[in-house]
């Protein structure tokens, strides 16, 4: 159970990579979003945002245990909140690759209210604020897209 707990928080692995980690599973993820883009739309990318937000929360709250709290291995969070900046865009380059940079650069300064949910206990801190960085993408990629 514990190598399962952590392979999932530190999303397959990816939180291992010894330079920007978040940055990394943002990536994995825009890469297998690239890949499901046959079947890609609204409700299945919200159904797999929030799955991937529950999952966080569990595997991130136990990881906690050997890792300490929002410890940067973890990265599931980037990959939930990659779905949800996306989840409203039709899957192509030239919407996951501005997507990508706006994710990031959400996720890394955090404006309010992603700095407040940082702070919720376990998991819950861990998970939230990149939530949040993923609904500002998905307002500044909705208004985007319709001047792309």
């Amino acid at each position: 159970m514990k190598f399962l707990v952590k392979l999932l928080a530190s999303g397959l692995g990816t939180g291992y990579a010894p330079v920007a980690p978040g940055t990394v599973g943002s990536a994995l993820a825009t890469v297998i979003i690239y890949f499901c883009a046959g079947w890609w739309s609204p409700l299945p990318a919200l159904g797999i945002s929030i799955l991937t937000f529950l999952l966080g929360v569990a595997c991130c709250s136990r990881a906690e245990k050997y890792w300490g709290h929002d410890n940067r291995r973890m990265v599931i969070d980037e990959m939930a909140g990659m779905c949800l900046a996306v989840s409203f865009c039709e899957v192509g380059l030239k919407t996951l690759v501005p997507a990508f940079f706006i994710f990031r650069l959400f996720d890394i300064i955090k404006p309010p209210p992603a700095s407040s949910a940082e702070r919720l206990p376990s998991g819950w801190g861990v998970m939230t604020d990149d939530m949040v960085a993923g609904a500002y993408t998905v307002v500044l990629m909705w208004v985007l897209t319709r001047w792309m």
